[in-house]
């Protein structure tokens, strides 16, 4: 039996433009974020601030037993580190990104100096999950994962709960979309993880 999604409209994030006028740096683009933390905060690479609301209720619980997966896989594993959706990352290109579910090699991780971890560390995850609400912009989502590859992630999944549809991006090949999927595999990248999407649906 398929579970009705409510219709909800589709909400555009504000972008506020700093640039040439304002240059901010990182520290204090970190801080606006502490002082803002009832809002979601992102940076494009071309340096506009992007503003969304928080997530809906029912999102973030199907997204935590996603993230609870990916934590007890991580663990028995023990090669990488995992991260929820309050990290932010900042990615080579310049733009400031927080994935719902990120993962990263433990050898990478550590290799950034601890003053850099404790706020946007430099560094593009291996792995990435985006879980949109149903007023997410799926077009924006679909960019944004184009954006993780182009920067250094080797797969990512953008899991649609409305269509029920997933988009599996790997380094240097095609998007591959999947139709009502019931498991995902972590591939080569997380070997042995396999996602339960009974949860997330």
């Amino acid at each position: 039996m398929t579970t009705q999604l409510p219709i909800e409209t589709e909400i555009t994030p504000v972008v506020l433009k700093f640039h040439p006028v304002i240059n901010i740096t990182d520290d204090q683009l970190y801080e606006f974020c502490q002082l803002n933390k009832d809002f979601r905060i992102e940076r494009q690479a071309s340096g506009e601030i992007v503003i969304m609301s928080p997530t809906g209720s029912e999102t973030d619980q199907r997204n935590f037993d996603l993230i609870g997966q990916l934590w007890v896989w991580t663990k028995q594993d023990g090669t990488g580190v995992g991260f929820g959706s309050s990290g932010g990352f900042t990615l080579p290109s310049g733009a400031v990104r927080s994935p719902d579910a990120a993962w990263i090699k433990k050898i990478d991780w550590e290799a950034i100096p601890p003053a850099q971890r404790q706020k946007f560390a430099p560094i593009c995850p291996e792995f990435v999950i985006e879980l949109p609400s149903a007023s997410d912009s799926l077009k924006l989502l679909k960019t944004k994962m184009e954006e993780y590859i182009k920067n250094g992630t080797l797969l990512g999944w953008l899991i649609d709960r409305v269509h029920r549809k997933v988009y599996i991006y790997r380094a240097n090949a095609a998007v591959e979309e999947l139709d009502n999927p019931t498991k995902l595999s972590g591939e080569n990248i997380l070997p042995g993880f396999l996602l339960d999407l009974r949860g997330v649906w």
